[in-house]
C-alpha cells in the first residue's frame, strides 16, 4: 500500500521556517558554506610560506561569493529552498557579494602578481555558469561542482600564499574535489527525497523474517546523518591545521 501523501519536508536538514530574517539565514546554506570555506583554509595550510592576512581576504571573498553569491542565484533558479525572498532582493545580493569578491581578488592580485587574475575570472564565471545553469547545464554538474566548490577553493588559497602552483596544493586540491563529489553524492538523493517526492512505498525483508517499511525518511536517515557529520568535521579539521600552521 503506498504511503499516504504528508506534509511536505523541509527543503533541507538545515532550513529554518519560512518567512522574515529566516529566510536569510537558511539562504546561506550555514553547514554547507562552513564546509567549503574549510577548503580555502586547508589549500592555505598546505602553502610554503602562509599568511594571515591573505587567509582572512580568502575567506572573506569566498564567503561572499560562494555563501551569499552562489546561493542567491541559485535561489533564483527554481526557489529550491522555498524562501519568500523577493527576487530583486536576490539579483542585488548575488551581483553586490560577487562583485565585491572579484573586487577582492583583483585587489589581491595587484598587491601580489597579476596571474591570479585568471583564478578571480575563473572564479566569477563558474559561479554564475553552474547556478543558471548556462550552456544547457552543461557545467550543473557533479564533476563541475567539485572541481568549483571543493578543488579551486584549496588551489587558489595555496596559490595565493605561494604564488605558484606546488604539488601538496595540487594533492589537497584532489582530497577537497573527492569530498566535494562525495557530498554531491550523498546530498543528491537526500534533496530529491525532500523537495520532489510525494510519497514513497516498499520494504526491506531481513534474513531472520523480519519485515521494516521504508518511507522517505528511512531512505533519507543514513545520507544526511553522514553530511552533519562531515559538515562538523571538514570545519573542525580546517581549523587544527590553521592553527597548526600558526603556532608552528
Amino acid at each position: 500500500m503506498a504511503e499516504p501523501l504528508r506534509k511536505p519536508d523541509a527543503p533541507a536538514f538545515y532550513a529554518l521556517r519560512t518567512g522574515g530574517w529566516r529566510d536569510y539565514v537558511t539562504l546561506l546554506h550555514p553547514p554547507y558554506t562552513a564546509w567549503h570555506l574549510s577548503y580555502v583554509a586547508i589549500g592555505w595550510s598546505v602553502a610554503e610560506t602562509v599568511h594571515v592576512d591573505r587567509l582572512v581576504a580568502l575567506l572573506i571573498a569566498f564567503f561572499l561569493a560562494v555563501g551569499i553569491g552562489a546561493h542567491a542565484l541559485d535561489e533564483l533558479n527554481g526557489r529550491p529552498l522555498r524562501t519568500q525572498i523577493p527576487s530583486r532582493a536576490l539579483w542585488v545580493l548575488a551581483a553586490v557579494s560577487i562583485g565585491l569578491a572579484c573586487g577582492i581578488g583583483i585587489a589581491g592580485a595587484a598587491r601580489t602578481r597579476w596571474t591570479l587574475l585568471a583564478l578571480v575570472a575563473f572564479g566569477g564565471f563558474v559561479v554564475a555558469a553552474y547556478n543558471l545553469e548556462w550552456f544547457g547545464g552543461r557545467f550543473h554538474s557533479n564533476r563541475w561542482f567539485a572541481l568549483a566548490w571543493g578543488a579551486f577553493p584549496a588551489l587558489t588559497a595555496s596559490f595565493a600564499s605561494d604564488l605558484r602552483p606546488t604539488l601538496p596544493a595540487a594533492g589537497a586540491a584532489a582530497a577537497c574535489f573527492a569530498l566535494s563529489l562525495a557530498q554531491r553524492t550523498l546530498s543528491t538523493p537526500v534533496r530529491a527525497l525532500r523537495r520532489r517526492t510525494r510519497s514513497v512505498t516498499g520494504h526491506v525483508e531481513r534474513s531472520d523474517g523480519s519485515v521494516e517499511l521504508i518511507d522517505a525518511d528511512w531512505l533519507r536517515r543514513p545520507p544526511e546523518a553522514a553530511l552533519r557529520a562531515l559538515s562538523f568535521a571538514l570545519p573542525l579539521l580546517a581549523l587544527a591545521l590553521v592553527v597548526s600552521r600558526l603556532v608552528a
